[in-house]
């Protein structure tokens, strides 16, 4: 990989999958991780590209 590729890569918006697998993991809490799920599922990280 390449200099120029190394860049493009650490710019690049994360994808919709890891973005929510990144935020489920930072739950304190069985409450807090439903309340994270339930905002998922609201479309918390839409603006992403990407899906499941």
């Amino acid at each position: 990989m390449g200099l120029f590729d190394t860049f493009r890569a650490a710019l690049r918006a994360p994808s919709r999958a890891t973005a929510e697998r990144d935020y489920l993991n930072q739950s304190v809490s069985r409450a807090d991780l439903g309340r994270r799920m339930a905002e998922i599922d609201r479309g918390l990280f839409r603006h992403l590209p990407g899906g499941r």
